[in-house]
C-alpha cells in the first residue's frame, strides 16, 4: 500500500471537520494524503489543521506561486491514485456535473485520470432535491463512485438523510477503490432488484415501496469484485451499474420468466427484488370507471420465483431476502427452509434505518446450517459487500 496517494477534496459542508479523521484513517492504511481545501471549506476547518494531519502542504489557491516550475493542479491530478471528495456539497456536485472549473478542486478534478469517489453531506431537502439527484446521476454515468450519506440528526437540527457517511465506511470505500477485490472473477451472478407492477387496467396497477437500491448496490459491488453480473430489475429510477447486463421487467410474471430462464447459466442468485405476492385475477382492457358502490378487486397469488429455482438448485448458491414486520426470525427461517436457500437476509421493514427507500439497511443473515449474523446498521453499499463476503465464502472463494 505504501506509495499510493489519495487526494482529498474538502468542501464547505459543516462535516468538513471530519476531514481530520478521514486523513488519519487513510494514513493508518499506509497511504499518502494530499489535501485540496476549497475557500468555503477553509471557513470551517483551517489549512494548518489539515497540514498537521496529512504531513503535506494543503492546496487552497489556484494561483499560488509556491512551486512556479510546475502547474499545481496538473501535478496534483497526476499524483492521485484516487480522488476522494469528503464532504462534498451540492455546489461541488453541480460544478462537477457540468464541467465548471472555477477553483483548484473543480479544476483538478477535470485534469485527473484517477478514479473519483464522492461522499455528499448536506441538509436532507438539498440532498433529495431533484437537481442534486440529477447531478449525481450524471456523475455516476461518468464513472464517479458515491459513498451515500447516512440518516439521522443533522447539524441544522433536522432529522433525515444527509449526514456524511461514517468515517470507517469512507476509508473502506477508498481502500476498495484503490485495491479492488477480484474474488468473484469468473463467477456468473444473477441479481434481482426493485418492485413489480401488477396491471389492473390501462392506467392502474398494484406495486410496493421497494426502491431497488439494495439490489443495485449488490449488482454494482459484485461487478466491481470481478463477477459477470446480470441484473433483473423492476421499474426503478436508479442509474444502472457499469459493467452489468440489465434486464428490465415490469410484472411479477416478467420477473419469473427473466430469472428462471437465466438461472441455469448462473453460479449464484441473489433475489433482492420485492416481486408482488398478489396480482389481479384478470386485467381489464378498458379503464375502469368510478362507480358509486366502489370496486371489488379479486387477487390471486403470483408465481413463487425462489421456490421454483430452489427446486432445481443443483450446485448453485441461493440468497433470498425476507422483509418482515413481525416474527422476523421465525418467518425468515421458515422461508429459508421452504425455498431451499443457502442464505436469507431478513430485515425489519418498520425500522427507521432498514425499511424501503432509505440509503441504509440492517439485516440478520440466516444460513442453512442454523447460523445467524447481524450486520448492524450500515449503508446499502457496505451491506452489499458484507453479503457478498458470505456468498464468496460459501462458494469456496
Amino acid at each position: 500500500m505504501a506509495g499510493k496517494t489519495v487526494v482529498l477534496g474538502v468542501t464547505g459542508s459543516i462535516a468538513a471537520y471530519k476531514a481530520c479523521d478521514i486523513i488519519s484513517g487513510l494514513k493508518k492504511q499506509g497511504l499518502n494524503v494530499r489535501v485540496i481545501l476549497t475557500e468555503a471549506g477553509a471557513k470551517i476547518i483551517t489549512p494548518l489543521a489539515l497540514e498537521a494531519m496529512s504531513g503535506a502542504p494543503v492546496v487552497t489557491n489556484m494561483f499560488s506561486r509556491e512551486a512556479p516550475w510546475e502547474i499545481e493542479h496538473i501535478s496534483v491530478a497526476k499524483a492521485a491514485d484516487l480522488f476522494l471528495i469528503a464532504p462534498a456539497t451540492a455546489n461541488f456536485l453541480a460544478k462537477a456535473a457540468h464541467g465548471i472549473a472555477d477553483d483548484m478542486l473543480s479544476t483538478t478534478i477535470l485534469a485527473t485520470r484517477a478514479p473519483i469517489l464522492v461522499a455528499p453531506a448536506m441538509n436532507s431537502a438539498m440532498y433529495l432535491n431533484p437537481v442534486v439527484q440529477e447531478n449525481m446521476a450524471i456523475l455516476e454515468k461518468r464513472g464517479y463512485g458515491f459513498i451515500r450519506p447516512a440518516s439521522g440528526r443533522l447539524a441544522c437540527g433536522d432529522e433525515g438523510v444527509g449526514k456524511l457517511a461514517a468515517v470507517e465506511d469512507i476509508i473502506a470505500a477508498a481502500m476498495a477503490a484503490l485495491y479492488p477485490r477480484q474474488d468473484l472473477k469468473g463467477k456468473r451472478i444473477l441479481v434481482s432488484a426493485g418492485p413489480t407492477r401488477e396491471r389492473i387496467d390501462p392506467v392502474r396497477y398494484i406495486t410496493n415501496r421497494s426502491s431497488g437500491k439494495m439490489g443495485y448496490a449488490i449488482a454494482r459491488a459484485a461487478a466491481e469484485r470481478g463477477a459477470e453480473v446480470t441484473l433483473v430489475s423492476g421499474p426503478v429510477t436508479l442509474t444502472p451499474p457499469q459493467g452489468v447486463e440489465l434486464v428490465n421487467i415490469v410484472s411479477s410474471a416478467d420477473m419469473f420468466e427473466a430469472v428462471t430462464s437465466r438461472f441455469d447459466a448462473c453460479d449464484a442468485l441473489i433475489m433482492a427484488a420485492a416481486p408482488a405476492d398478489f396480482t389481479p385475477a384478470k386485467a381489464v382492457e378498458q379503464k375502469i370507471k368510478k362507480q358509486g358502490g366502489g370496486m371489488e378487486l379479486s387477487l390471486v397469488n403470483t408465481q413463487d420465483i425462489l421456490a421454483a429455482v430452489g427446486a432445481r438448485k443443483g450446485g448453485r448458491t441461493l440468497m433470498g431476502f425476507a422483509a418482515e414486520s413481525e416474527n422476523l426470525a421465525e418467518n425468515a427461517k421458515a422461508k429459508l427452509q421452504r425455498k431451499n436457500l443457502d442464505f436469507i437476509a431478513a430485515n425489519d421493514i418498520l425500522a427507521m434505518d432498514a425499511g424501503f427507500g432509505v440509503d441504509t439497511n440492517r439485516v440478520t443473515l440466516y444460513d442453512d446450517g442454523g447460523g445467524s449474523h447481524d450486520s448492524g446498521p450500515m449503508t446499502k453499499e457496505a451491506l452489499a459487500d458484507w453479503l457478498l463476503d458470505a456468498l464468496a465464502q460459501r462458494m469456496g472463494l
